[in-house]
C-alpha cells in the first residue's frame, strides 16, 4: 500500500534538541532540467582482511565478551585494512578509477572533483587535491567535505546543486572514503568498527532520473562525543596529548539510540515530503552502515520491509564515509535496482551531521553505457 508522508516529521523528536536543530535543505523537482545525473559508481575495498576472530583474540582479556556483542547488534563480520603505507587519497584513487572506466570517461576530462571523508590524508592541504594530482585529474577543480560518516550523500547534493546552476560543470566525480583505522588506538575496542574503503559516483547533467531531493539535519551539542580532539587549533599537537591518546579517535560519551532510530525516519520523511514521493515509492534505502539493529528499527518505524534496505557491513565491516557509495555500487551490481527506480541514501556521522539524497536510476548508470 502507497503510504504518503503525512505524519508530523518531528513527533518524536525532543524539544530541547530540536531548538538547537540546525536544518537545512536542498530540492530539485522531478521535471526540473540541468538535473545531476549518476552516470556511474564504482567501489574499492582493500585486500587485507581483518576478521572478527582476530579481534576476539585481541580483546580476549580487556574485553571478552566486545566482539561477540557487538557483532550480533551490527551484523559486522570482518572489515579489510589497506597496506600500511597507504593513505586515503589512495582509496579514493582505486575507487575513482573503476568508476571511470565503468563510464568510459579518462580522468582528464573531469570538470570537478569532491571528496567526502573524516579521515584526510592531511589537516591540510585538502585531499580532493591529492587525489586529483594521483589521479591525472589535471583540469578538474576539487574541495573536501567533511561532514564525517554523512559526507558522501552531502557531496552529492552539493555537486547536484552546482550542477543545476554551473552549466560548464558536465563531469564531476563524487568520493566517499574512510582510513579511520590509521587514526584509532588498537588497543580501543572501538576499532572493531573501522573498516577501510571508498566509493565513488561520477555525475553528469540530465533531464530525467538523477538526483531528486535532499535534507540536512545537524546538533553540534554532540561535538565533543566522539571525535580526534587533538591536532587542529582547539588543542595543537603535542607530546602531551599524543601520550593521552587524544590524536586518536576517541568515544567519549555514547550517543543515545534515538539520534539515528528517529533522525533516519525525520530525514525519510522530509526526503518524500520534498520530493513529492510516497514512502513506498523508494525501491530501495541505503542508510550508514553501522548497526543492522538500527536499520531494523528505522524499517519497521518508517512500515517498510526490511528486505528494502541494503546491507554491506556484514562483509565489509563499517566504513564510515565510504558506506554509503559502497553500497550504492553493491545494490546496483547485484541488480537491486531496475531504470526508474527511487533510492534513498541517509549517512549519519558524529557531531552530529546527517543528510540523506533521493535519486532516481537511469539506465547508462545500470549499464555504463
Amino acid at each position: 500500500m502507497d503510504v504518503l508522508c503525512a505524519a508530523p516529521l518531528d513527533r518524536e523528536e525532543n524539544a530541547e534538541r530540536q531548538r538547537r536543530r540546525i536544518v537545512m535543505s536542498f530540492t530539485a523537482t522531478e521535471d526540473s532540467m540541468n538535473r545531476a545525473v549518476l552516470r556511474s559508481t564504482g567501489c574499492f575495498v582493500p585486500p587485507i582482511e581483518i576478521p572478527n576472530d582476530t579481534l576476539r583474540a585481541r580483546f580476549r582479556e580487556s574485553a571478552p565478551e566486545f566482539v561477540d556483542k557487538q557483532e550480533a547488534a551490527s551484523g559486522i563480520r570482518t572489515r579489510w585494512a589497506a597496506p600500511d603505507e597507504w593513505a586515503t587519497s589512495d582509496l579514493c584513487v582505486e575507487a575513482a578509477k573503476r568508476a571511470l572506466t565503468r563510464a568510459g570517461v579518462d580522468a582528464s576530462e573531469l570538470d570537478l572533483i569532491l571528496v567526502g571523508t573524516d579521515s584526510p590524508d592531511y589537516i591540510t592541504p585538502a585531499t580532493s587535491v591529492v587525489v586529483q594530482e594521483k589521479l591525472g585529474a589535471k583540469r578538474a577543480g576539487t574541495f573536501d567535505v567533511g561532514c564525517a560518516c554523512a559526507s558522501f550523500p552531502t557531496a552529492l547534493a552539493t555537486a547536484s546543486g552546482l550542477m543545476s546552476t554551473q552549466l560548464h560543470l558536465k563531469k564531476v566525480l563524487v568520493i566517499g572514503a574512510y582510513m579511520m583505522r590509521k587514526l584509532s588506538d588498537p588497543t580501543d575496542t572501538m576499532s572493531f568498527f573501522y573498516g577501510d574503503g571508498a566509493g565513488a559516483a561520477l555525475l553528469e547533467p540530465g533531464d530525467a532520473g538523477g538526483v531528486v531531493t535532499a535534507s540536512f539535519l545537524a546538533d553540534g551539542s554532540y561535538s565533543k562525543a566522539w571525535g580526534i580532539y587533538a591536532g587542529g587549533t582547539a588543542e595543537p599537537a603535542s607530546e602531551a596529548a599524543i601520550h593521552a591518546g587524544r590524536t586518536h579517535v576517541r568515544l567519549v560519551e555514547k550517543y543515545p539510540p534515538e539520534v539515528n532510530e528517529n533522525g533516519w525516519p525525520t530525514i525519510a520523511r522530509r526526503l518524500c515530503e520534498q520530493g513529492g514521493f510516497s514512502l513506498d515509492a523508494v525501491v530501495l534505502w541505503v542508510f550508514t552502515q553501522v548497526r543492522r539493529r538500527t536499520i531494523e528499527k528505522v524499517m519497521a518505524d518508517l512500515g517498510l520491509p526490511i528486505e528494502r534496505a541494503h546491507m554491506i557491513m556484514d562483509k565489509w565491516g563499517y566504513t564510515g564515509s565510504a558506506c554509503i557509495p559502497m553500497a550504492l555500487h553493491d545494490a546496483i551490481e547485484a541488480g537491486r535496482v531496475r531504470e526508474g527506480a527511487l533510492v534513498a541514501l541517509i549517512g549519519s556521522g558524529v557531531g552530529y551531521n546527517q543528510a540523506g539524497v533521493a535519486l532516481r536510476i537511469t539506465d547508462r548508470l545500470l549499464t555504463g553505457g
